[in-house]
């Protein structure tokens, strides 16, 4: 009688959603999120797209999972845009930090940050997480020059980021939740509303 070999995957062997989240993080890292394609992470990662496609869904839902987001930006940005415009760059802030100061996110958040900060990531956040998964979120805020506005709204997002959780600067770091957004929410509100050069 011979021994019965066993089928399937090796013991210890990655998944194949891990393998396709590598692949993935390869391929933004190495192309950025333009040169991306949903076929050539399948073809790296050995699988057919239509797997990519049940695993992840989109190519944007792809990039968020290879950046490791704990919590899904456009989610967030739900509530936000639901209630219009008016009061929008307050509800933005507050919003932001509650998920930055909750401990149970902000090490992976720091993260994130730091990764597509980074000379590399630069590029990812330029061209993937600010136009593709947050852009279209902010533009339902604004009337007019979303191609101006949403760009000035990233700004102070990323600078409230790096001030107040990558390089916690006096007094941004120690600052209340509430008085941050007291006082970043009005810019952002202009940004997304007040007149503009």
């Amino acid at each position: 009688m011979t021994a019965r070999t066993s089928r399937g995957r090796r013991p210890g062997a990655p998944d194949t959603r891990a393998e396709v989240l590598a692949a993935a993080r390869a391929s933004f890292a190495g192309k950025g999120f333009r040169g991306t394609t949903i076929r050539a992470v399948a073809a790296s990662a050995g699988v057919d797209p239509a797997l990519v496609h049940h695993y992840f869904g989109t190519k944007d839902d792809l990039f968020l999972a290879a950046l490791e987001m704990p919590v899904d930006p456009r989610q967030l940005l739900v509530p936000v845009i639901a209630q219009g415009s008016d009061g929008a760059g307050e509800r933005l802030v507050r919003t932001l930090l509650s998920v930055w100061d909750d401990p149970e996110h902000q090490v992976r958040l720091l993260a994130v940050a730091r990764s597509v900060l980074s000379e590399d990531g630069a590029t990812l956040l330029k061209d993937g997480f600010i136009p593709v998964v947050v852009g279209p979120a902010l533009a339902q805020l604004v009337t007019d020059r979303p191609d101006v506005r949403v760009p000035l709204v990233a700004s102070q997002v990323v600078g409230l980021i790096v001030t107040r959780y990558l390089i916690a600067l006096p007094p941004m770091a120690d600052m209340p939740a509430e008085d941050v957004v007291g006082r970043v929410g009005p810019v952002i509100q202009h940004y997304l509303t007040g007149d503009l050069p």
